[in-house]
């Protein structure tokens, strides 16, 4: 990686005309390293030493010098908490707030330092997988076979789809992520592109007892299982939501608070749901009817009778139930959300998010963020191996029309 920048450089200087970014940075350092040279020489330790021992240390100059230094290094959203510091009179809050402030201003340069690398490690790591992704394909020629089968179902899963019915998750959204001609006819072969964002979306759906995993994906799978994991969790969590506000009714709702708390309260109890199904929403049901109560009763609303409340508590347990009409929905919602991502990006998608989840629209697009990054990476590493394998699968003047590789 360090000749590798250096060869990067070395490109710039030399390309037409010349793109001096990476030089500057260096020049950068030279800057800082002549000002370490001067903060040395201003705190010098055993001058310092010396002044303490006659009891003459001049410690308003020295807090107004390193004040000032900082000030001259930090990123400018560190300039109030500077301006802060300046005010403060008393010598253990100052060196307080100046040991605070410099870690965050540590914190600043090692965050600037990752996004500066960011592109050239993104780019050869793309470059060093391939190249070992073809070492071993060089060594066993059926590498590949598992993953032909995946891209396989997936190319057989968009030509027996049909277009979207008046019950689709959201009109807006069905209208953003509608497939493009040719997915859904079939009279004519998908594209590749679509056909490899299906195969992504199935893996949400991978049956772990499925030996047969994609090769080209084998090193992401503790990450797609975690995902997926998260994809479960969210489900869960939207589903309850909207069964407790269907009783207590949007004006409890509108309440940032009320909401914050009661999911944070159903995330805590459903850590475990996967494992403990039955027992988890038992406890879900039971905590959600209070917090509900109380916060119908803190408002000044008619809380729920009996016979409602009765009916909340068995609709929440029903949740455990994988053919339960609410949560089927929600986990529809949450992947056609999650295709939105694919076809469109984040930013898109975000602008036609499904109206029934807009309670988890934070996490939902954390999860979103995710799943795309990992998805486009793993696109931009083997976009080259599913090219070729999707001209044997579909059309070929089809498959050479349409590039897998992200643009």
């Amino acid at each position: 990686m360090y000749n590798a920048f250096w060869n990067h450089l070395k490109e710039q200087l030399l390309s037409t005309p010349p793109d001096f970014t990476c030089a500057l940075e260096l020049l950068k350092d030279v800057k800082e390293n002549r000002l370490r040279n001067e903060i040395e020489e201003a705190l010098d330790t055993d001058l310092l030493k010396q002044e303490a021992e006659h009891g003459a240390p001049d410690v308003p100059h020295l807090s107004n010098y390193i004040l000032n230094l900082m000030a001259l290094l930090c990123a400018p959203v560190r300039d109030e908490a500077i301006q802060k510091l300046e005010t403060i009179r008393d010598p253990v809050q100052l060196l307080r707030g100046i040991f605070r402030v410099l870690g965050l201003m540590k914190m600043d340069m090692v965050n600037y330092t990752i996004q500066s690398f960011r592109p050239y490690l993104q780019e050869h790591s793309i470059q060093y997988e391939q190249a070992k992704f073809q070492e071993l394909l060089d060594k066993q020629p059926s590498l590949l076979d598992y993953t032909t089968k995946w891209l396989t179902k997936a190319a057989t899963d968009i030509t027996t789809l049909r277009p979207s019915s008046p019950d689709s998750p959201s009109s807006s959204c069905s209208m953003a992520c509608s497939l493009p001609s040719g997915a859904g006819n079939n009279s004519e072969p998908p594209s590749p592109t679509m056909v490899l964002y299906q195969g992504y979306l199935n893996l949400l759906l991978w049956d772990p007892e499925n030996v047969e995993f994609p090769e080209t994906l084998l090193m992401d799978r503790i990450r797609l299982q975690e995902l997926v994991s998260q994809l479960r969790q969210l489900t869960v969590l939207a589903s309850v939501l909207l069964v407790a506000r269907s009783f207590s009714g949007e004006v409890l709702f509108r309440s940032p608070e009320f909401v914050d708390r009661l999911k944070c309260i159903t995330k805590a109890l459903t850590e475990e749901f996967i494992s403990r199904p039955e027992e988890t929403m038992l406890s879900v049901s039971e905590q959600v009817s209070q917090e509900v109560h109380q916060g119908l009763k803190d408002m000044g609303l008619t809380t729920l009778s009996s016979e409602n409340t009765a009916s909340l508590l068995g609709q929440l347990q029903n949740i455990t139930k994988k053919e339960n009409c609410i949560r089927c929905i929600v986990d529809q919602w949450i992947r056609f959300f999650l295709k939105c991502c694919l076809l469109h990006g984040m930013q898109e998608s975000l602008l036609h998010f499904p109206g029934g989840l807009i309670l988890i629209e934070k996490e939902l697009a954390e999860l979103g963020w995710k799943f795309l990054n990992l998805m486009h990476h793993n696109q931009q590493v083997f976009g080259p191996y599913y090219a070729e394998i999707l001209k044997h699968i579909i059309h070929p003047a089809q498959a050479q029309e349409t590039d897998v590789e992200p643009k």
